[in-house]
């Protein structure tokens, strides 16, 4: 990982820890308050609930009262033995006696208690039925007057149940709203079976929102229902007749007691009570429950922003101060190879450690170069001195030996002798000089070899065989002059010296591939060590009293043609020594 990924990974790791926690401190934070806030709505719930079921308690108690007056269990609308004024004045005392239960003395909603009496034979015809569920009475009705409701509540047998009424009479043109939560009541005779009426406690819709406007909640909904979500009263702006709740509100099974239902919308907290069948809701909106949480949420929003805007700019900075200038220098040192131009030094606007690395590593750039070049003039100039001191070695070396050939020779023999070694030598020497060329072909050094042998076997008395196996198409291949005369000169003076027509020397040369392989080799009986010969020829101060010939040939073919190149002597397997001398085929030069 390069620097500008471990850069950017910094930042991440900077940066990415405070958004993932503040979004789990927000999402905790949220969950604890609604857990909290449910919590208070579930005590503030079974209080509510408590004061609604005291009233109807309340009411129950009452109408128990109602049902055990004599006046109300002595009537009955069928009996012939009352005249009518008696029935006037009963009707006028049950009148009195439901207004004075009607009356409320505590300064709140009034109830009002109505009894209604099934008439078939209209004996109370003189009473008048117009039900209001604001006001109290006794009311007698036939079966074309009898209310939706007035079975049902018989059916009860005089157990009291709450019921939305929508109508308390029969509906009629012009006919008011008389929509209301009643508690409704059958009342049997005591005296005999039967039931002498039903009655209806209305306006509790009213009463029971009294108990509602105590609770206070944020934009919340309350609902009084039955057990069936049929909204008895409620305090919100809902107009449906049914509560919409959501699945989990339905267990399917009897309940008593407080559940709470966390939506991702709203908060449910609902009361049950089986036994009456009713059910206290309420309803809370998750917005308005956490809006102080989403302001505080939106603070540490901004804080998280500034913060890593904060920590973006000091990246950019960073990046600027230090990346910028790193990859410049990159670019350059991947680009740069010694000995090539260098651009410009970039401006140095700073005096920080990275200004001064790049000014460093250009100037040191350019100090590199100037010594590559240095080095470069040196050793081209070190070339030409060791190959002038090689040819200063070896010219005076060849002439020393051929004029002492040629001084024992015309000492045994006469002068045409004398004079066939003098044009040897003239041609030794020529081909020696050649023109100034350093590199001659095969052929010519051939030539060259071939002059110095001719002068050797009129030297000794004895001659010694010659062999020249070298195919046509190597001798144009450049090979360094003055390379096959001294070791053909080792093998006569170290191989067949002293063997007369017995000695052999047999010069070969085959193409390897790029290479050209060049073999001396005599029939000589001398043993020889031949590793330590090869390892002289390394050494770059070897013993004096090894010579200088043959190690002059080899490093004058290095300094040519490289390290792969040169001489190495082995055993040959007729006895004798073989030196293979390695050339590139090509004969190209590296001078």
């Amino acid at each position: 990982m390069n620097v500008k990924q471990q850069l950017v990974l910094l930042f991440l790791v900077l940066v990415i820890p405070l958004f993932v926690l503040n979004s789990y401190g927000n999402y905790r934070a949220g969950q604890i308050l609604k857990r909290h806030v449910t919590n208070a709505y579930i005590e503030l719930n079974k209080q509510n609930f408590r004061l609604i079921n005291r009233d109807i308690e309340a009411v129950n108690k009452v109408t128990s009262t109602v049902f055990q007056n004599s006046l109300l269990q002595q009537l009955n609308p069928v009996s012939t033995e009352e005249t009518v004024l008696e029935r006037v004045k009963n009707y006028e005392k049950l009148e009195d006696l439901l207004a004075g239960y009607s009356q409320e003395t505590d300064e709140r909603e009034p109830l009002y208690y109505s009894l209604y009496v099934y008439d078939p034979d209209n004996t109370y015809f003189f009473a008048p039925y117009y039900p209001n569920p604001q006001t109290s009475g006794v009311y007698f009705f036939s079966d074309e007057e009898k209310p939706e409701w007035f079975d049902e509540a018989v059916a009860k047998k005089g157990n009291g149940y709450l019921r939305l009424i929508e109508h308390l009479s029969p509906p009629s043109e012009g006919q008011g709203s008389q929509r209301t939560l009643a508690y409704v009541r059958a009342i049997n005779s005591v005296y005999k079976n039967g039931t002498i009426g039903v009655l209806v406690v209305t306006n509790l819709d009213a009463r029971i929102g009294e108990s509602l406007q105590t609770v206070s909640l944020p934009e919340g909904e309350l609902y009084f229902t039955d057990w069936n979500n049929r909204i008895f009263t409620s305090r919100s702006s809902n107009q449906s007749a049914v509560l919409e709740l959501p699945p989990q509100a339905d267990s399917g099974e009897p309940l008593m007691g407080v559940k709470d239902i966390i939506t991702d919308d709203f908060i449910y907290v609902i009361n049950y009570n089986y036994v009456l069948q009713q059910k206290l809701v309420y309803k809370v909106p998750l917005q308005a429950l956490l809006q102080q949480q989403n302001e505080m949420k939106q603070v540490i929003q901004l804080i998280t922003v500034v913060y890593f805007a904060g920590g973006l700019i000091i990246i950019l900075y960073f990046w600027r101060s230090l990346m910028m200038p790193l990859q410049k220098l990159v670019t350059f040192v991947r680009r740069y190879e010694p000995g090539n131009v260098i651009p410009e030094t970039p401006i140095r606007s700073r005096n920080d450690e990275i200004s001064v690395l790049l000014h460093s590593i250009y100037d040191m750039a350019r100090r590199l170069n100037g010594l590559i070049h240095y080095k470069y003039t040196m050793d081209l100039k070190q070339k030409e001195s060791q190959l002038q001191i090689l040819y200063q070695q070896i010219n005076p070396h060849l002439l020393y030996n051929t004029l002492e050939s040629i001084y024992w020779k015309s000492t045994m023999e006469g002068n045409t002798a004398s004079a066939e070694m003098i044009k040897e030598l003239s041609k030794l020497m020529k081909i020696s000089l050649s023109r100034g060329r350093e590199l001659i072909t095969l052929g010519e050094e051939l030539e060259h070899a071939t002059a110095y042998i001719k002068l050797q076997q009129h030297r000794y008395d004895y001659p010694f065989r010659v062999i020249i196996d070298i195919p046509e198409e190597l001798l144009q291949v450049s090979i360094p002059k003055i390379t096959l005369q001294p070791l053909i000169e080792n093998a006569i003076i170290h191989g067949v010296k002293n063997m007369g027509e017995d000695g052999e020397i047999a010069i070969r040369a085959v193409g390897e591939g790029d290479s050209l392989l060049i073999s001396i080799e005599d029939n000589g009986y001398k043993p020889a060590d031949y590793e330590m010969i090869n390892r002289l020829l390394e050494e770059e101060n070897p013993d004096p009293s090894f010579g200088y010939g043959i190690r002059n040939i080899h490093q004058r073919i290095r300094l040519h043609f490289g390290n792969r190149y040169g001489l190495k002597y082995t055993k040959r397997q007729e006895g004798g020594t073989r030196v293979t001398i390695t050339l590139p085929k090509a004969g190209q030069t590296n001078e």
